[in-house]
């Protein structure tokens, strides 16, 4: 266990000279609005597991030499949410990661699979899920808790030579996949100001309304990351979408929005009444526009589920999870333009993506291949 500044400066020296690690990490998110992190697993071996005690270090800043070092690939399995919460610890923007869930999706198996199954399909390896719910911050932690944190990571830098070795080629295409985690937007805070399209309803709402629950649900989510605290412990997404609806000026009319309490207005009131002001004193033009969707005739949905049969059918076949290729509504947007699309807004034009489908799915809206279906495979496929 890595409770002391040394012993931290040490590991970091053996990580550099490793090249490769695996990482994870165990955290409380139940009253806080950012992860509270209780430690960070690290794997150079199945032999070489480090557990980094983040309470009794307290600064884990320097850790976060190994996380930016082009030089060092960092092992994650789901990267995201780990990545986000060691940048917020660290201070440092990851650079090379391999992410384990993503690259499973290259090699025949759902690019969304758990670890446990992960392990157990391409190791052979049972991971026990004993400790799933446990208070991470609370010390000391019991022989169970240390184990089941090693071995979540003990076996990634394996599996990652496995999956390498299973994609061949492909290789290059996980690592260009992998390459989104190296861009520092993933990282930022939730923008307060898009907050408002979380809440069940908002695309229902009139635009004057909509404006209303922006501004409030922006003011929300600015409160609670400055507090940290749960957004949902101020007020409800029922009560935001309530006062949007009728907008209150006034206490004794907020005394009338159902869910609000007494509480709340005083504690908030002031601050509630100034936003819906701001918000009707807004022009139409600052209103927030509806979120586009394609109105699909009977023409376009059909050459739309056409190009989706194609795609499923030759990922099936390559053993690529069509879900890492393009959702529905990117194949929507692509048929819609056509053999016009720009290449530079199309993530199916470029890169691997462009490589493997999107040029032949380009070829197949302009006439110039067919689809039918392979007798042997009983996939469509193109001529």
């Amino acid at each position: 266990m890595i409770r002391t500044p040394e012993a931290l400066a040490a590991f970091i020296e053996r990580a550099a000279q490793a090249k490769c690690v695996g990482l994870d990490t165990e955290f409380v998110w139940e009253r806080t609005y950012y992860p509270a992190l209780g430690l960070v697993q690290a794997a150079l071996s199945e032999r070489e597991v480090f557990l980094i005690d983040v309470p009794a270090l307290g600064d884990i800043s320097p850790l976060g030499r190994v996380l930016s070092d082009p030089t060092i690939v960092k092992i994650l399995h789901d990267a995201q949410q780990d990545l986000t919460i060691l940048r917020r610890a660290t201070g440092a923007f990851p650079r090379n990661i391999f992410d384990t869930r993503l690259a499973a999706g290259f090699v025949g198996m759902s690019s969304t699979v758990s670890l446990e199954e992960l392990l157990r399909e391409v190791l052979g390896v049972r991971l026990p899920k004993t400790e799933t719910r446990t208070d991470w911050l609370r010390r000391p932690l019991s022989e169970r808790q240390i184990a089941y944190a090693m071995d979540d990571v003990r076996y990634l830098p394996r599996l990652r030579q496995t999956i390498l070795s299973k994609a061949g080629s492909r290789g290059a295409w996980i690592e260009e996949e992998s390459a989104i985690y190296d861009n520092p937007e993933l990282y930022r805070d939730p923008d307060p100001w898009e907050q408002f399209r979380r809440i069940k309803g908002a695309g229902k709402l009139p635009p004057g309304k909509r404006a209303v629950l922006r501004e409030l649900a922006a003011w929300r989510e600015q409160q609670a990351q400055s507090a940290d605290s749960p957004r949902l412990w101020m007020i409800s997404d029922e009560v935001l979408m309530n006062l949007a609806k009728q907008a209150p000026r006034t206490a004794e009319e907020m005394r009338r929005i159902k869910g609000l309490s007494d509480r709340e207005i005083e504690a908030y009131g002031a601050a509630i009444v100034r936003a819906i002001r701001v918000a009707l004193a807004r022009p139409r033009h600052e209103w927030p526009l509806d979120e586009e969707h394609f109105k699909e005739d009977n023409g376009l949905a059909a050459r739309i589920d056409l190009v989706l049969a194609f795609m499923r059918g030759k990922c099936l076949a390559a053993g690529i999870d069509p879900a890492l290729v393009a959702s529905r509504s990117e194949i929507a947007a692509l048929v819609q333009e056509g053999s016009n699309a720009d290449h530079g807004r199309h993530r199916l034009l470029g890169g691997w993506r462009g490589e493997f489908i999107g040029r032949e799915i380009l070829r197949l809206l302009e006439g110039a291949i067919a689809i039918r279906l392979d007798t042997k495979t009983g996939l469509p496929t193109a001529d």
